[in-house]
C-alpha cells in the first residue's frame, strides 16, 4: 500500500494522542476515516479537525464517521466493523491503537484491574483484528497495525499486566502476519513498537497502592516521574508508522529509547533484567530523597 488516498481507515483510540495524529495525517494524504474511542467529545474533535484537512488533499469531502465505543467489547466491535464497510463501501485499514496503562506488583495485584488491562490492550486487538479482517480480504488491497510497545520487547518491574498484553500483542501479530504471508491474500499485518510518546497515558494510567513505598513515592510522582521518558511527539510516532505501513514492515519501533530497548533485549535477552533492576533501585533511591527533601521543606514551611 504506497498510497493511502482514497483508502478507507479504521482508527481506535483516535479521540487523543497517536489516534488522533494518525487519523490527521491520513486526512491530509485523502484517506476517508472511521474512527472510534471511548471519549466522544475527543472523538467529535479529531473528527472535525480531519474534516476540515480534506479540500486541501483532494478537493472534495472525506468520509469520515465516528462510534463512541469499548474496544474491550466484543459484540460492539464486530458490529462497529460491519458498519464501518456499509457506510464506506469498504475498509482497507484497521489501525488497533487503543491502550492503557497498569502499574502494580504482581502480589498485590487486583483481578478486576488485570482483566480491565487485559480486556483494552490485547482483546481490543484481537476484537478488532477479526472484526475488521474478512472486510480488509473483501477489499483486495489491506492492513493490520497492531499496537505493542517497548514493553513488548522487555519487561520492567512492577508493569506485569502493561508487559504481558504488549507481549501478547506482538506474538499475536506477528502470527498474523505470518498467516497472511502464506494466504497470499491481499492483506499484510505490522507490529507497532512506540517507546515513551507524548499522550495522556501515564496521567490516565492505573497505580495501586502497593507501587506506593515499593518504585514510587506517591501515585501522582509516579505518574509525573513516568512522563519524563516520553520523549516523542504523537505527530512523529504517527509519521513512522505510516511509513512502516508504506513499506510494509513487520516491526515499528518508534523513538531512540524503542530502538535501544529492542538492542538490549536481542544483546542481553536474560542479563538485561539484572540492569533493569539496578536501575530501578537507583531511581528508587533518588525518589526516597526527593521526598524527604519534600517533606522537610513543608515542616519548615509550617513552622515560619
Amino acid at each position: 500500500m504506497k498510497t493511502f488516498r482514497g483508502k478507507v481507515a479504521a482508527i481506535t483510540g483516535a479521540a487523543s494522542g497517536m489516534g488522533r495524529s494518525l487519523a490527521l495525517q491520513l486526512a491530509g494524504e485523502g484517506c476517508h476515516l472511521a474512527l472510534a474511542d471511548r471519549n466522544a467529545q475527543g472523538l467529535a474533535e479529531t473528527a472535525q479537525l480531519a474534516a476540515a484537512l480534506a479540500p486541501k488533499a483532494t478537493g472534495a469531502p472525506l468520509k469520515i464517521t465516528t462510534r463512541a465505543l469499548d474496544v474491550s467489547d466484543r459484540a460492539a466491535m464486530f458490529d462497529w466493523a460491519a458498519d464501518t464497510a456499509a457506510a464506506h463501501g469498504r475498509v482497507n485499514l484497521i489501525f488497533n491503537n487503543a491502550g492503557v496503562a497498569l502499574s502494580s506488583t504482581i502480589d498485590g495485584m487486583d483481578y478486576t484491574d488485570l482483566e480491565w488491562i487485559v480486556g483494552i490492550n490485547f482483546w481490543g486487538v484481537v476484537h478488532g483484528t477479526k472484526a475488521f479482517l474478512p472486510h480488509l480480504k473483501a477489499s483486495g488491497e489491506g492492513h493490520v497495525i497492531n499496537t505493542s510497545s517497548v514493553f513488548g520487547l522487555f519487561a520492567q518491574p512492577g508493569m506485569s499486566g502493561y508487559n504481558a498484553t504488549k507481549f501478547a500483542v506482538r506474538g499475536f501479530t506477528e502470527a498474523l502476519r505470518q498467516e497472511l504471508d502464506l494466504m497470499k491474500c491481499g492483506v499484510s499485518a505490522t507490529c507497532v513498537h512506540p517507546g515513551g510518546i507524548r499522550t495522556n497515558i501515564a496521567q490516565a494510567s492505573r497505580i495501586a497502592q502497593n507501587m506506593v513505598g515499593f518504585m514510587i513515592e506517591d501515585e501522582q510522582q509516579g505518574k509525573d516521574d513516568f512522563e519524563k521518558f516520553f520523549i516523542t511527539t504523537a505527530d512523529e510516532a504517527a509519521r513512522v508508522i505510516l511509513d512502516g505501513v508504506r513499506r510494509n514492515k513487520r516491526r515499528v519501533l518508534i523513538g531512540r529509547d524503542a530502538r535501544a530497548a529492542d538492542w538490549l533485549a536481542r544483546t542481553l535477552p536474560a542479563a538485561y533484567q539484572t540492569l533493569v533492576v539496578l536501575q530501578t533501585r537507583r531511581m528508587r533511591r533518588i525518589a526516597a530523597r526527593r521526598a524527604r527533601r519534600a517533606e522537610a521543606g513543608a515542616v519548615a514551611s509550617r513552622r515560619a
